[in-house]
């Protein structure tokens, strides 16, 4: 936790409903100046929680302190900003009973009770046009890398690989150390969560930018990481860019015709519109998905660029790249 006292009020509230009751909770306070302790205070009688206040140090540190104090045999994970849905537990258990592995991670959706924004912005998180399916769409179960929003591992795996690395795409890293290490992985669909995000755009914006830089890096200590899909975002901002500059270029000889060679942006930006408009079944939703997907695109795709021209990520600290 950091900062965010209404977000862990619903997420206690969510956990406070689960079918499944054989669970502890630990929230693990990284020096915030507007602490959730009295939040925390009016769940005690109602979860077995357990609240830690440490010196600021970050998100990876500061999951680390919590696995080290809990209890348990396996530790899930989630962001202060998720609303957990009822079964998630009883589901979780189930499936490990059924298919016994080392880490799973789990998808993340759009709640009723989100505003218009962060259901556009959870569509171009989710989407197959604008990330691949690799947040949770994916088929291929094993090949999924699990993400600290919603994530569980057993303890066993966390002490041999050693936990979070303090860095930029520190669950990404994780996920990559744990299979390196021989532990079996895989997505359980069943085990959603209600993930709010960011509630603006410019901040969205700003943390896509951020992931981008993050995935140059991981590509770098994690040769064979880095996939076709994790260039995409790059070659859209960049196709984007150069078929602008040529309609522009071509309007002097062809006139209103030019606007021809703006297809390909036209197709994904329809493509989008449909495919939110049938998921979310609203129109403001879908005009607004296409804003956040290019926010989420572009976002991401300069964010690759320009850490793989400048390296600039590297000289700065995780703290001063999240603010």
């Amino acid at each position: 936790m950091y900062n965010r006292p209404d977000e862990v009020a619903e997420l206690l509230e969510s956990l406070t409903k689960q079918t499944d009751k054989g669970f502890e909770v630990l929230v693990i306070e990284d020096g915030s100046s507007v602490p959730c302790k009295e939040v925390c205070e009016k769940y005690v009688d109602k979860l077995d929680l357990h609240y830690y206040f440490k010196p600021n140090s970050g998100r990876s540190e500061t999951r680390n302190y919590g696995m080290e104090r809990a209890s348990g045999e396996w530790f899930i994970i989630y962001d202060s900003d998720v609303i957990v849905p009822p079964s998630y537990i009883a589901t979780v258990r189930e499936e490990l009973a059924k298919n016994p592995v080392d880490c799973y991670g789990g998808p993340d959706a759009a709640d009723d009770s989100f505003s218009d924004v962060q259901k556009a912005i959870n569509y171009s998180m989710t989407s197959i046009m604008t990330t691949g399916g690799i947040r949770g769409a994916t088929k291929n179960k094993e090949k999924f890398s699990p993400r600290s929003f919603n994530m569980g591992i057993s303890k066993k795996c966390f002490t041999t690989v050693g936990g979070y690395k303090n860095m930029i795409g520190e669950d990404i890293d994780l996920s990559i150390r744990i299979k390196e290490a021989g532990f079996k992985t895989t997505l359980i669909p069943e085990a959603y969560v209600y993930h709010k995000r960011r509630v603006d755009l410019m901040k969205f914006f700003r943390q896509v930018n951020t992931f981008g830089k993050g995935r140059v890096l991981l590509g770098e200590l994690h040769p064979g990481s880095l996939k076709l899909v994790h260039l995409l975002p790059a070659v859209f901002v960049l196709g984007n860019i150069a078929l602008v500059l040529l309609t522009v270029a071509c309007a002097f000889v062809w006139g209103w015709c030019s606007l021809l060679l703006l297809t390909p942006i036209a197709v994904f930006v329809l493509g989008v519109f449909c495919e939110s408009l049938v998921k979310n079944k609203s129109l403001k939703i879908a005009l607004l998905s296409i804003v956040a997907s290019y926010m989420q695109l572009f976002g991401y795709g300069t964010g690759f660029l320009g850490e793989c021209l400048t390296h600039r990520a590297r000289k700065k600290s995780q703290e001063e790249l999240y603010k």
